[in-house]
């Protein structure tokens, strides 16, 4: 496997992962179909989902999980550190996404410093 290849995933697989982001945003949480369908049967399993993603907006779990995992990335060595920034990364993006910007800024900025970082070794 070459040494680029999961720098080439991550530049192809990241944007993606924002679009998906975004449209959980705009087709899911701010939809006034999902909301009116919401306010009449609260019992689906859609509405369950919305409504435990929106607790996890409201108490910043996808910033705080990014946050953690780029500060422990950052300082972490060698391929795991890179991979906990990646974490960061995946965590981070959805918040940004998800009304987290306040946290994720931060966490992908660190990720972002961490994954460019130059490794010891070479």
């Amino acid at each position: 496997m070459s040494r680029r290849l999961p720098v080439i995933l991550l530049l192809v697989l990241l944007p993606l992962w924002l679009a998906a982001s975004y449209g959980a945003r705009y087709g899911f949480m701010e939809d006034a179909q999902w909301v009116g369908l919401c306010v009449d049967d609260a019992s689906r399993w859609e509405c369950l989902v919305r409504s435990n993603l929106g607790l996890m907006i409201h108490f910043g779990v996808l910033g705080w999980a990014a946050l953690a995992a780029a500060v422990i990335g950052f300082v972490w060595p060698g391929r795991a550190g890179w991979w906990l920034a990646v974490l960061a990364l995946v965590f981070g993006f959805p918040a940004l996404a998800l009304y987290n910007t306040t946290l994720a800024v931060f966490a992908v900025v660190i990720a972002g410093l961490r994954l460019v970082r130059a490794s010891r070794d070479a």
